[in-house]
C-alpha cells in the first residue's frame, strides 16, 4: 500500500528540473502523519504473483512426488526406496555407484568394508554390476554381503562374466575390461562407502588402494576421476563430521557477536574503540590467519612420509598469500582514509543514538529472516514438487571402443522449466520485497527521530508505529522498487546461462560482447539499488508513491552530491568492516575449536571453516544493515534539513552539523 504527500508539508521550484532547493511549509514538523496508500496496482501485482506461484506449486504437489527428486535414482530409471513405475525398490533405499556416468544401482545398505575385508577398503574380487554381484575365486566377502535390487526384468540388463569382466581372474586385465572399462562400463569393484543423502560415497583412502591391486603404474583416467571424486567426497564428508559446529557456530555465535557487536555500536563512548578495534582485529585475523595455514603447508611439506599431496600443499600456501595480502590491503586502505574514517564516525554516532533511542530496530533483522524462511519453506516446497514432473530418458554412452551402455537420466520439458523460471522470479522478488519493507521501516523510524525536538519521546514505539506505516501504506513502494531489481537480476541470469551456451561454440566475439552485457547490467543494479534505497527514504519522510520519491531523491543527491558520495562510501566501508570483523571472528573460533575437538576426524579444515565464514557473514549482514540504512537515512535528513532550514531552525544537533562542515573543509 502508498501514500500521497500532504502538499501543505513541502512545496519546490521546478522550473529548473527540480534543482532548486526544498522549501519547508511553516507547519513542518518531521515525516508526514497524513498518509494514504502509494503504487497500489504493485501491491496488486504482488499478491497476484504469490496467488499464481501457489497455484503452480498446489499442482505440483498433487501430481509430483518429492522423492523423486530427494531420493536417488538407478540406471534403469527405479527410484531406489519407493515403488516407481511399476518397480519396487522400498527395501533398497540406497543407490552404489557403478560407473562414472552416474548409473548405479539400488542396495539394501551401503557396504562398510571395516573388519570384512584384509584391508578393510576393498574387495577387488567382488564385482558390483548392473546386473547383481559377480565374484572372483578369491573374494573375501560372501555373496549376500551386499544385497541389491533385482533387475533381471530390466531391457539394459548387464551381467558379468569371467570373459567380460575378470579375463583370467587377473586385476590388471579386469581394469581395462569390457565390464568395467576403466570407470566407464556397467561394474566396479566392491569398496568401502559412508551413507550421505541415500547416496553410497566410496571411502577416501580407497582410490590409492585400487590403483595398486590392478597394478597401475601412471596417473590414469581413473587417478583423476577418483581424484575428482575424492575431493568433494572430501568435502561432503567433513561437511557432515563438522555438521553440528558449522551449525552452532555459522548461526548461533554469529548471532551472539552480532548482537553483542550491534548493542555496543548503540553506545557512542566506545563506537570509536569498537570501529578501529575491528579494523584492526580485522587485520589481525587475516595475518594470523595467514601465518598458520603457511606454518601448517610447511609442517604437511615436511611430512615423511607425507599425509597430503602436492596440490593440498600448494592449495593452502596460496591461501596463506591471500590471507597476509586481504590483511595488508585493509591495513593500507586504513592509512590513506583515516580523516574520512572520524568523520563517517560522526555520521555513524548519529545513528547509533538513533538506535539507542529505539532498541527494538536491532530486532528486524530477525523478523525479516522470520518472513523470509517462511516463505523459503513453502517456495522450496513448490520447487521440489515441480522438479519431480520431469520425464525419464534414456542416454546411451560408450567409452574405450567398448559397446554402449545405457543410463536413464531425469528431464524436463518446456513447461516445467517455464514454471522452474516462474518460480525463480517469485523467489527473487519476494526477498528483494522482504529487504525493502524493512529498509523503509527503518528509514521512517529514524527521519521520526531526526525530525523530533525532543528526543527523550522517541522511543520502540516509533518503530511499532513506522512498521504499521509501512504494512498499511507503503508495501506498493516496496513491491514497486524490488519489481525493477528482481527484472534486472532475472535478466542478468538468463544472460549467465546464454553465456554457458555460448562459451561451448567458442565464438569469442559473442562471449565478449555478453561478457560486457553482464557488466553493464551488474553496474546498472547497483545504480537501481542506491536510488531504490534513497526513494525510501523520501517515501518515509514525506508519504510520496516510488517515481516521485525517486526523483526528489535523484536530485537531492545531485545537489550534495560530493558531501553524501564520499560519506556515504566510507561509512558503508566502515560497515562492511563491521560484517566482516563479525563473520572473521566467528569462524576464527570455530577454527581453533575444531581443530582441537575433530582436527584428526577431517580431512581438512578449510572446507567447514568456509561454510561457517559465509553462514556467519549472512548473520552478520542482516543486522549491520540497519545501520547502514540509518546512516544513508540520517544523511538524507541532514540534507534535506540543511535545505530547507537555517541556523537554530534545523533540527540537526551541533556535533553533525561540525562533522559535516569539517569534511567540506577538507
Amino acid at each position: 500500500f502508498c501514500s500521497s504527500i500532504d502538499k501543505r508539508k513541502m512545496s519546490k521550484d521546478d522550473d529548473d528540473e527540480g534543482m532548486q532547493k526544498l522549501r519547508a511549509p511553516p507547519d513542518f514538523n518531521g515525516p508526514t502523519s497524513e498518509r494514504r496508500c502509494t503504487d497500489c496496482l504493485c501491491t496488486l501485482l504482488l499478491v497476484a504473483m504469490w496467488g499464481a506461484m501457489s497455484a503452480v506449486g498446489f499442482y505440483s504437489v498433487n501430481n509430483g512426488d518429492y522423492r523423486v527428486i530427494l531420493y536417488p535414482m538407478d540406471y534403469d530409471g527405479n527410484v531406489c526406496g519407493i515403488s516407481f513405475n511399476g518397480t519396487d525398490m522400498t527395501d533398497f533405499p540406497f543407490i552404489y555407484y557403478v560407473n562414472n556416468i552416474v548409473g548405479g544401482v539400488c542396495v539394501k545398505e551401503c557396504p562398510n568394508l571395516e573388519n570384512a575385508t584384509d584391508d578393510g577398503l576393498t574387495d577387488i574380487g567382488t564385482l558390483v554390476s548392473f546386473g547383481g554381484i559377480f565374484q572372483a575365486p578369491f573374494a573375501e566377502v560372501d555373496e549376500d554381503f551386499l544385497e541389491v535390487g533385482d533387475y533381471a526384468n530390466s531391457p539394459d540388463v548387464r551381467e558379468c562374466s569371467e570373459e567380460s569382466c575378470y579375463p583370467g581372474f587377473d586385476p590388471t586385465q579386469s581394469w581395462e575390461s569390457e565390464g568395467i572399462n576403466q570407470g566407464y562400463g556397467y561394474a566396479t569393484y566392491l569398496t568401502d562407502t559412508y551413507p550421505i543423502l541415500r547416496r553410497c560415497y566410496t571411502n577416501r583412502d580407497v582410490a590409492d588402494k585400487l590403483i595398486d591391486l590392478t597394478g597401475q603404474t601412471n596417473l590414469t583416467l581413473f587417478e583423476q576421476v577418483s581424484e575428482g571424486y575424492d575431493f568433494w567426497n572430501n568435502l561432503y564428508g567433513d561437511l557432515w563430521s563438522a555438521r553440528k559446529y558449522i551449525l552452532g557456530f555459522g548461526f548461533g555465535i554469529a548471532l551472539a557477536i552480532s548482537f553483542t557487536y550491534a548493542f555496543l555500536l548503540r553506545i557512542p563512548l566506545v563506537l570509536t574503540i569498537m570501529v578501529w578495534g575491528s579494523i584492526f582485529l580485522t587485520i589481525g585475523v587475516f595475518m594470523v590467519g595467514g601465518y598458520f595455514t603457511g606454518q601448517q603447508a610447511t609442517k604437511w611439506e615436511a611430512e615423511d612420509p607425507r599425509t597430503q599431496t602436492d596440490r593440498a600443499i600448494n592449495l593452502i600456501r596460496i591461501a596463506s598469500y591471500i590471507l597476509w595480502g586481504i590483511g595488508g590491503l585493509i591495513a593500507f586502505l586504513g592509512c590513506c582514509l583515516r580523516k574520512q574514517i572520524m568523520l563517517a564516525l560522526g555520521c555513524v554516532k548519529e545513528t547509533s543514538k538513533a538506535i539507542l533511542r529505539m532498541p527494538l530496530l536491532v530486532l528486524l533483522p530477525v523478523v525479516q529472516a522470520g518472513g523470509f524462511v517462511v516463505f523459503l519453506v513453502v517456495w522450496l516446497t513448490y520447487a521440489v514438487y515441480l522438479a519431480s514432473l520431469g520425464h525419464i530418458t534414456v542416454k546411451e554412452f560408450s567409452f574405450f571402443g567398448s559397446p554402449p551402455i545405457t543410463v536413464r537420466q531425469y528431464e524436463f520439458d518446456d513447461t516445467v522449466e517455464r514454471s522452474a523460471w516462474y518460480l525463480l522470479f517469485c523467489f527473487i522478488w519476494t526477498t528483494q520485497f522482504i529487504i525493502a519493507a524493512g529498509e523503509i521501516i527503518i528509514a521512517m523510524s529514524i527521519a521520526k527521530w531526526y525530525f523530533t525536538r525532543d528526543k527523550s519521546k522517541v522511543g520502540s514505539q516509533t518503530v511499532v508505529a513506522s512498521i504499521y506505516d509501512t504494512m498499511y501504506y507503503h508495501l506498493g513502494t516496496a513491491a514497486y522498487g524490488s519489481l525493477i531489481l528482481t527484472i534486472i537480476k532475472l535478466f542478468r541470469w538468463f544472460l549467465a546461462k546464454v553465456q554457458e551456451k555460448v562459451k561451448k561454440t567458442e565464438n569469442k566475439v559473442a562471449e565478449t560482447l555478453l561478457c560486457c552485457c553482464q557488466c553493464c547490467l551488474w553496474c546498472f543494479e547497483k545504480c537501481i539499488r542506491f536510488l531504490n534505497k534513497n526513494a525510501y527514504i523520501q517515501t518515509a519522510i514525506f508519504g510520496t508513491s516510488f517515481c516521485k520519491s525517486a526523483r526528489e531523491a535523484f536530485f537531492l543527491i545531485l545537489r550534495n552530491a560530493g558531501r553524501i558520495g564520499a560519506i556515504t562510501y566510507v561509512s558503508s566501508a566502515v560497515v562492511f568492516v563491521g560484517r566482516l570483523f563479525i563473520a572473521s571472528v566467528t569462524t576464527a573460533i570455530a577454527f581453533f575449536v575444531m581443530a582441537d575437538k575433530i582436527g584428526d576426524e577431517l580431512y581438512n579444515l578449510a572446507g567447514p571453516a568456509i561454510f561457517i565464514f559465509l553462514i556467519a557473514y549472512f548473520v552478520s549482514d542482516m543486522f549491520m544493515n540497519v545501520f547502514d540504512m540509518g546512516i544513508d537515512t540520517v544523511l538524507q535528513c541532514f540534507v534535506a534539513d540543511e535545505e530547507m532550514f537555517d541556523g537554530d531552525e534545523c533540527y540537526a544537533e551541533g556535533a553533525l552539523q561540525n562533522w559535516i562542515d569539517k569534511y567540506e573543509e577538507n
